[in-house]
């Protein structure tokens, strides 16, 4: 199993419960092909550094999983395929961004508390 994280950016039009629907749609995606998920953030709407389809905001999502990498590909292809999806960029965890990941985590946690 490898370690990914996935950022995801949905398009700012939608309503919440269309959101939540397609921020869970890709998480039983991945859950349905053995994935197991690390950690789930939503950062919320935020401003974009440059127009993406027209629009200069946009909602912004972290996964972070454990899958084989097999898998990737159909995850990639459903991003594409769905029109609420602006842009996504996946990467593979390495040992030291894993524990640089939890060190964000916690510390996130810790600011919450």
């Amino acid at each position: 199993m490898n370690h990914y994280e996935t950022v995801f950016i949905l398009n700012p039009v939608l309503s919440e419960t269309q959101v939540k629907e397609t921020v869970s749609k890709f998480e039983d995606y991945l859950t349905s092909k053995g994935a197991t998920m690390v950690s789930k953030e939503d950062w919320g709407l935020k401003k974009m550094a440059y127009e993406i389809q027209n629009k200069k905001s946009g909602f912004y999502h972290l996964f972070e999983f454990t899958v084989e990498g097999d898998v990737l590909r159909g995850f990639e292809t459903e991003f594409r395929r769905d029109e609420r999806v602006m842009r996504f960029l996946t990467v593979s965890l390495d040992k030291h961004a894993i524990s640089w990941a939890e060190r964000r985590r916690a510390k996130l946690k810790a600011t919450k508390a």
